[in-house]
């Protein structure tokens, strides 16, 4: 995981969120991609890490290919992404802030 998102990724794992999936997921154009199995409230969480413009919010609403919504660094091509909030259920997944 790049160093910009590292700090983020630190933090989940100390909560004991499941990590679901890691590596090249989907294309070339991505190195390490990391899902958790939660939600991601991209607002505080960007404020929390302080997280640079490069750091760009990624959604998925395509529920062929998968819900997922989260962080993208555009520098290393590494992500950290959470479950879509906008497909959220009473699932009793944590949102993490």
């Amino acid at each position: 995981m790049c160093e910009h998102l590292s700090e983020l990724e630190n933090e989940l794992k100390r909560q004991g969120i499941p990590e679901t999936c890691r590596g090249q997921v989907w294309t070339k154009n991505c190195r390490e991609w990391v899902y958790f199995d939660c939600y991601l409230d991209i607002e505080s969480l960007r404020k929390r890490f302080h997280l640079p413009g490069f750091i760009k919010h990624h959604i998925n609403n395509d529920t062929k290919s998968g819900l997922e919504e989260g962080f993208e660094c555009e520098l290393c091509k590494d992500a950290i992404m959470g479950l879509n909030r906008r497909f959220r259920k009473d699932d009793g997944k944590r949102i993490i802030r």
